[in-house]
């Protein structure tokens, strides 16, 4: 969930059903703040207190940075939509 104290800019975010407000996921499920050709976050600096929490570099990082470079070099079609 983001806080408003976050400060995350709007289109960043999305509200779900029950009302919380969110970091906005895209069609793949990835949050939209992440720079995909460099796999970090494009607002690093000013990322919510729930990434802030996110151990880099932890297993669970590795595995999903793992996951996501062998889709890449089998060649899983990726499909990017302008915003």
């Amino acid at each position: 969930m983001v806080d408003p104290s976050d400060r995350i800019p709007h289109h960043l975010t999305s509200v779900t059903p029950q009302g919380w407000h969110v970091m906005a996921r895209d069609e793949e499920g990835w949050c939209v703040a992440i720079d995909a050709a460099r796999m970090c976050c494009s607002i690093y600096e000013t990322r919510p207190a729930i990434c802030r929490r996110f151990v880099m570099s932890d297993p669970y990082c590795r595995d999903v940075r793992a996951t996501y470079d062998d889709q890449r070099r089998r060649g899983i079609p990726l499909t990017l939509y302008n915003a």
